[in-house]
Order: C-alpha cells, then sequence, then structure tokens
C-alpha cells in the first residue's frame, strides 16, 4: 500500500512539473511573441514617418521644379532673347515690372527663410548677428525646447517671426478649408505662447500658386484676407529647394543675379536641417548685397507683399 501511495504521489509530483513546464513554456513563447509583434510594430511606423517625410519633402522639389518651369515657359513666349525669370511668378504688376528697379533707388531686400526651427535656424541666427542683418522666418511647429527657445531668439533679436503651418504636409494643409484654418489657428497660438508675439503674416507651403493643394487657393486667401493675416511669396529665390543640388556659391550667384533687376526683392531661402549650403552661402551673400549698396531689412507692416495670386483679386 505503501509502495503504491508512495508511487503516486511521484507521479503526480512529475505531473505537476510537466504541467509547469508547459505552463512556463507557454507564458515565453508569448512574451516572445508579443515582444516580436510589439518591435516589428514600432519598426514599420518608424518606417512610415519617414517615407511619409521624405514624400513631403519630394512633393516641395516637385513644387518648386514646375514652377521653375512654368516661368520659364512664360519667359520663353514673351521675350526672344530668353534672359532669366525670377524662379517664381510674380503678382507685383505684369512680370514684376511696377517693382523693376529705376535709377537712383535703393535697393531693398528682405531674406526670408522657411521651414526651421533647426540646428541651421541657429547657425544662420549667429551670422545674421555677426552681420549685423535681421531677416524674416516663416516657420513650422516644432514643440521641443530647443525649437521654443529658436522662436524665441528669433523674436528677441529683432528678426520678424511669420507663420509656415504647423504640419508643413500638404496633404493635410491643403485637404479643405477647414483644416487649413485649423493649422493656421494651431500654429498662431503655439507661437503666441511661446513668444509673447501673435504672428500676423504667413508664407504658404508651396507659395500662393502651388500645384499641390487639393482646394482652390482663393478660398484660403479669402480666410486669411478675413483674419487680417497677410501672405508673403518671393521674386527671388536661392535654388536651395530644387531637386538641384547647388554649391553655395551658386547659391549666392542665383540671388545676385536676380535682386539688380528689383527694387524690392523678398529671396527665398530655407534654414531646414538638411540646408547647410545655405548657410555657407549666407554670410558671402549678405557681403555682396551689401556692397551694391542694398538695404537688408525684415518684412513688416509697412513692406509691399510680392504675391503669386495677389490677395486683392479674391473677393
Amino acid at each position: 500500500m505503501e509502495d503504491n501511495a508512495a508511487s503516486g504521489l511521484r507521479e503526480q509530483q512529475l505531473r505537476r512539473r510537466r504541467i509547469k513546464k508547459i505552463k512556463s513554456t507557454i507564458i515565453v513563447g508569448m512574451v516572445i511573441w508579443i515582444f516580436l509583434v510589439s518591435s516589428l510594430s514600432v519598426t514599420l511606423l518608424v518606417k512610415l514617418f519617414r517615407m511619409e517625410h521624405r514624400l513631403d519633402e519630394l512633393a516641395q522639389s516637385i513644387i518648386s521644379v514646375e514652377q521653375v518651369v512654368e516661368n520659364a515657359n512664360e519667359k520663353s513666349a514673351s521675350s526672344p532673347e530668353g534672359n532669366k525669370e525670377e524662379t517664381d511668378a510674380l503678382a507685383d504688376g505684369e512680370d514684376g515690372l511696377d517693382n523693376a528697379l529705376k535709377e537712383g533707388e535703393v535697393q531693398k531686400v528682405y531674406l526670408t527663410f522657411d521651414d526651421g526651427p533647426s540646428e541651421n535656424t541657429e547657425k544662420i541666427l549667429d551670422i545674421l548677428k555677426e552681420k549685423g542683418v535681421k531677416a524674416t522666418f516663416f516657420v513650422i511647429g516644432q514643440e521641443d525646447e530647443k525649437s521654443k527657445e529658436l522662436y524665441q531668439r528669433i523674436v528677441a533679436e529683432g528678426h520678424t517671426l511669420g507663420m509656415h503651418s504647423f504640419s508643413h504636409k500638404y496633404s493635410v494643409i491643403y485637404e479643405s478649408l477647414e483644416s487649413f484654418s485649423e493649422d493656421v489657428a494651431h500654429l498662431q497660438s503655439y507661437l503666441a505662447e511661446v513668444t509673447g508675439i501673435t504672428p500676423e503674416i504667413m508664407r504658404f507651403p508651396g507659395g500662393s500658386r502651388n500645384q499641390v493643394s487639393n482646394t482652390d487657393m482663393s478660398e484660403f486667401i479669402r480666410f486669411l484676407n478675413g483674419k487680417g493675416i497677410v501672405y508673403y511669396d518671393w521674386n527671388v529665390a536661392s535654388g536651395d529647394a530644387t531637386s538641384q543640388a547647388y554649391t553655395p556659391d551658386e547659391l549666392v550667384q542665383n540671388v545676385m543675379n536676380d535682386v539688380v533687376r528689383f527694387e524690392t526683392s523678398i529671396v527665398l531661402m530655407h534654414d531646414a536641417d538638411n540646408k547647410s549650403g545655405t548657410v555657407e552661402a549666407l554670410a558671402p551673400m549678405i557681403d555682396k548685397l551689401q556692397e551694391m549698396g542694398a538695404e537688408l531689412l525684415p518684412i513688416d507692416e509697412d513692406t509691399k507683399p510680392i504675391q503669386q495670386i495677389p490677395a486683392d483679386s479674391v473677393e
């Protein structure tokens, strides 16, 4: 009897051990499975985010190229000499003639930077401070502490802070008037909270005559007009947003080739993370502009807007 009882007890103990081992194996397997699924999900999300960011960059490059081609075609049709037009369409009179430089006039040049803040924004601010020049920054929404410091520095050092959209995602911003208005309100209130200054100027991502908006741009222009927000395009572009990889010297030359033609020039440049060439070009560009006697200014309430689609043409 005792032997049978002992044998039964051993069998129960072995059974329990087997069951415990099976449970442990199942639990470990589930943990490994959950870990693998979680890792895969995180990897996919990261890749999706990077892909979305890249698509936005490609969209911006396509806009720039399309605008260059459009203006080149317009110039070829209107001028047998085929001289180089500014890289984006003008709204300051027909072909910009109302803004053409007249003898004896002092040229006004507004250096503007889109898509910041970034590490390059800090470098650009250092150069501007060294040169004693004020500029205009059309910024996007960045909520990290470093970006907040850069927003504050832009204002503190006397530069003009403008809006360029919070997300800079074309598919979101231009989906509808509601999406656009929410984006503008979000960025405007955020910048006011961070800097104490409520921006009242804006630059459309891609310009007011971009080719990617799903909604008629006149709806957005009408909205900005109603809010008293003035938008600024440009009549001179450095070329740092095109698909062509210009050297810093070429960026300088692109600007100098066009600013000599206008009484007032609004120069398009970019201060995103990947615009190191713009940083390298800035100091020599400022030197050349000052040598020619140009007055370098930040955009303010007295600055006449350069607009591809004139705001007053939209009722």
